[in-house]
């Protein structure tokens, strides 16, 4: 794999792929960096408002620059006619990702520059998005998705199908009937907890929906008042790191997703844990339109620390959910890798018929409690 600064230098003008072809190839090689394990880095060029009256002459200096400074592999497009001109560098190590990109993005500089009487267009900006990206997420600082490396998803989020609205018609029916037909046992539950320890009635955390947008998740609190959280952050940490490596190798290791025998727990937090009935109250974030009835459960904010770049699918496709195809099958008891899998699965496949199923399911699930804790 060659440096930014050994790429050949090219004489004739690249194929310029047209919007609709670049972002597809935008797709598939991020979807292909995921499976080889390697990185791709991808270097946008925008003009402004008031450039698009030289539009030919500029982004043919541009695709002269690119020529220039690209290699036989990397690709050349629109990603918005007119407007953003995009770079593809495939193949990369991502341990030298940093010193690639600053040569990348000295290189075109320089070309451009040397097209245009030695400076930057004012009006011209460059920007590079690198894959698999490094984001940061903490509790007071959020992350999103850079759009430019996901066109497909931000492209579906825009359209409105018959699937979306159905789905959604079924949570605020479905919410709200359930939330009207509990109301007794929310409330029983409510004065339960708030008679067994010190401490208030509801728990809320920022958990991570669809996209990656953070909300704020409600259940009843099943723990003592002011726990220490880290136990639970170390736990899922190890847990989501070590899937399909020691867990698989050894009977010691424990092979669920919850943390079994916490101390933080308490009496009455044990049975509510053990039936989810602590779980009732995400039926106001599906109400309000933060999760589904049916989906892949909410992550937190240290467990997306710990995802490889594929885990992320399984929050990227689907909006959250109270129940779904993973705790039905295998609730807890399995690895990190299988419950995501089976959680992209349900992604690609589903279906209000999927749906369906998953609920009237749910129940018989709840009542063995295989895999809850």
């Amino acid at each position: 794999m060659s440096s930014c600064a050994e790429r050949k230098k090219s004489g004739t003008v690249p194929l310029v792929f047209d919007e609709d072809i670049f972002r597809d190839t935008v797709t598939r090689e991020r979807k292909r960096a995921d499976r080889s394990g390697l990185a791709m880095a991808m270097l946008l060029i925008g003009a402004q408002d008031s450039l698009h009256d030289n539009g030919p002459a500029l982004f043919a200096g541009i695709v002269d620059a690119m020529a220039a400074g690209k290699s036989d592999i990397d690709i050349v497009g629109w990603f918005e006619r007119e407007s953003i001109m995009g770079l593809i560098v495939p193949d990369l190590d991502p341990a030298d990702m940093a010193d690639i990109c600053e040569r990348l993005d000295s290189n075109i500089r320089k070309e451009i520059a040397t097209r245009f009487e030695g400076e930057l267009p004012e009006g011209l900006s460059i920007r590079l998005c690198v894959h698999p990206e490094s984001l940061q997420f903490g509790e007071e600082d959020l992350q999103t998705l850079d759009p430019f490396l996901y066109p497909e998803l931000y492209a579906r989020q825009e359209r409105v199908t018959l699937f979306q609205v159905l789905k959604r018609g079924v949570d605020i029916v479905g919410s709200l009937a359930l939330l009207l037909l509990l109301l007794p046992i929310l409330s029983a539950i409510a004065v339960l907890v708030k008679c067994s320890s010190r401490g208030p009635i509801l728990f809320h955390q920022v958990r991570f929906g669809q996209m990656l947008k953070p909300f704020m998740m409600s259940k009843f609190r099943t723990m003592i008042a002011d726990a220490d959280h880290s136990i639970h952050h170390h736990y899922v940490s190890w847990f989501i790191s070590s899937s399909g490596k020691e867990q698989e190798g050894s009977k010691d290791k424990p092979k669920t997703f919850k943390l079994t025998n916490d101390p933080r727990i308490t009496p009455i937090g044990r049975f509510l844990r053990k039936s989810s009935l602590d779980e009732l109250p995400q039926l106001w974030n599906v109400l309000w339109g933060d999760m589904s009835l049916v989906g892949p459960r909410p992550p937190l904010w240290y467990e997306l620390q710990q995802y490889k770049p594929w885990h992320r699918h399984r929050v990227l496709d689907s909006k959250p959910g109270i129940t779904g195809l993973w705790q039905v099958t295998g609730r807890s008891r399995t690895t990190f890798d299988e419950m995501v899998r089976l959680d992209i699965r349900y992604a690609r496949r589903r279906s209000l018929w999927a749906d369906f199923k998953i609920l009237l399911a749910t129940p018989a699930a709840v009542i063995k409690g295989k895999g809850a804790c």
